[in-house]
C-alpha cells in the first residue's frame, strides 16, 4: 500500500472522501471549521504535486435532497482555509457534476454535493460507489470520523481503485497516533476512561486490559464500579444490569496486574442542576437523595500522581458533568495536568467527543500530543474492531 507522500499525483484527479460534516448556523455559516482545517494539508499536497482534487462528504442527516444540507454552503469556508478557488460541482453523481470533474485540470478543486442525498451511500451500494468512482483516477480516504461505517464512499468505492487507493494525512495521523497507545506504547500506560455509562465503555475497558498498566475511572460510570464493590452510591447514576460486568472487569484487571483506580471522593449534589446544593463525601458513602457529579480533591490528587508517572496516556471521557461549572473542576484539573505531563515528555492522546469538547473548552488542544477527530471511529478502534474504511485501503 503506497503512502500519500510516495504517490505520483501529476496529472491525476484525486477523489478524496473528507469529513466536512460541520455545524452551520441559521445563516448557513460554518461555526466550527476544525474538520475542514484538518483536511487542508492533504488537499495542498496533491495540488503542489500536479494533481487536481475532487472532494466528497456528507453533511448532517438529510432525508433526500434538502438545500439546508447542501455542501454549497461550505464552499466559501473551504476556499478561505485553502487559499484557493473551489468549484461546486453539484450533485455527486449527476452528469453535470461528471462533466465538470472529467476535464479537471491540474490545480483545480471541485466539491460534490452531499453524499447522503442518496440513500445508496449509507446502504453501501456498489453501483452508487461505482458512479462516484468516475470522478477520480486515485481515491483517498481522509475521513477518520466515518472510517467505522461501511458506506459507499468510505469502504465500497475502494474496490474500484485496486492499485490507486491511499490514506490522506488525517487518516495516516489518526492510525499512527492510536497505534502509539495500542501498539508498542512506552510504559507505564494509563487510560483515563470517563463518561456516564459503563455499558458504552465495556468493550473498550476489556480491550485495554491487555495494553495498559492503569485505568482511571471517572464520570457517572464510577458509581457502577463503586456499587459493585458494595459501596453506597445514593441517587448517583448506576447501571444495575452491569454490576456483574464491573466485577468481572475488576477480577480480570487483577489477574493481569492492571490497577483500576476509582475516585476516593466525589462532589455530590441534591439534584442534577448547576445551582444544586453540593458537598464533598467519600465516593462509597453517598447518602440517599444525593448524586455524585464530579471527582473531588483526593481523587484529583491521586489521579494526577498516576499520570505524572505515566509515559503514555489515553483520555476518553470526562470526570464529571463538566458542562456545568459547579461540576467541571475534576475534568479541568485532569485536562490541565495532561498538558503538564505532555510538556515533560509523556505522549497524550485525547479521543471521544466529550474529552475533545473538554480539551477545547479549556483551550488546551495545542498542549497535548494528539486530539483525535473521530469520536465513534476512535471508540471502535479502541474496542479492537476492524474499521471498514481502514480495511478497504489496506486490503
Amino acid at each position: 500500500m503506497a503512502s500519500i507522500t510516495d504517490y505520483d499525483f501529476n496529472g491525476k484527479r484525486a477523489l478524496i472522501r473528507v469529513d466536512f460534516n460541520v455545524p452551520l448556523n441559521d445563516q448557513f455559516e460554518v461555526t466550527d471549521n476544525t474538520r475542514i482545517r484538518a483536511a487542508i494539508p492533504t488537499i495542498k499536497h496533491i495540488l503542489d504535486n500536479g494533481g487536481s482534487v475532487v472532494l466528497m462528504s456528507h453533511l448532517g442527516r438529510p432525508k433526500g435532497h434538502d438545500d439546508a444540507f447542501s455542501m454549497r454552503h461550505i464552499v466559501s469556508e473551504v476556499e478561505k482555509l485553502l487559499g484557493h478557488s473551489v468549484t461546486f460541482a453539484g450533485d455527486c453523481i449527476s452528469n453535470e457534476a461528471k462533466s465538470k470533474t472529467s476535464v479537471a485540470k491540474p490545480g483545480e478543486v471541485f466539491l460534490l454535493d452531499n453524499l447522503r442525498f442518496h440513500k445508496e451511500e449509507k446502504e453501501g451500494d456498489e453501483f452508487f460507489a461505482g458512479q462516484l468512482a468516475e470522478h477520480g483516477d486515485v481515491y483517498l480516504n481522509d475521513a477518520f470520523g466515518t472510517a467505522h461505517r461501511a458506506h459507499a464512499s468510505t469502504a465500497v468505492i475502494a474496490r474500484f481503485f485496486p492499485h490507486d487507493k491511499l490514506f490522506g494525512f488525517v487518516m495516516e495521523n489518526e492510525i499512527k497516533n492510536i497505534e502509539k497507545v495500542l501498539g508498542d506504547a512506552q510504559k507505564p500506560v494509563t487510560a483515563i476512561v470517563g463518561g456516564a455509562k459503563v455499558s458504552s465503555k465495556i468493550t473498550i475497558l476489556a480491550n485495554l486490559l491487555d495494553k495498559v498498566d492503569h485505568i482511571l475511572i471517572g464520570g457517572g460510570m464510577a458509581y457502577t464500579f463503586l456499587k459493585a464493590q458494595g459501596g453506597d452510591t445514593g441517587s448517583s447514576l448506576v447501571e444495575d444490569d452491569f454490576l456483574d460486568k464491573a466485577r468481572e472487569i475488576n477480577a480480570s484487571a487483577e489477574s493481569k496486574g492492571v490497577q483500576i483506580h476509582i475516585p476516593a471522593d466525589s462532589v455530590v449534589a441534591d439534584k442534577f442542576d448547576n445551582e444544586a446544593n453540593t458537598q464533598v463525601v467519600a465516593s462509597n458513602a453517598i447518602a440517599e437523595g444525593w448524586m455524585g457529579l464530579d471527582i473531588a480533591d483526593q481523587a484529583i490528587e491521586a489521579y494526577k500522581n498516576v499520570l505524572t508517572e505515566s509515559k503514555t496516556i489515553l483520555w476518553n471521557g470526562p470526570m464529571g458533568v463538566f458542562e456545568m461549572s459547579s461540576f467541571a473542576k475534576g475534568t479541568e484539573a485532569i485536562a490541565r495536568h495532561l498538558a503538564e505531563v505532555t510538556k515533560n515528555g509523556a505522549f497524550t492522546l485525547i479521543g471521544g467527543g466529550d474529552s475533545v469538547a473538554a480539551i477545547n473548552k479549556f483551550e488546551l488542544a495545542d498542549q497535548v500530543s494528539y486530539v483525535s477527530t473521530g469520536g465513534g471511529a476512535m471508540l471502535e478502534y479502541l474496542e479492537g474492531k476492524v474499521l471498514p474504511g481502514i480495511a478497504a485501503i489496506r486490503s
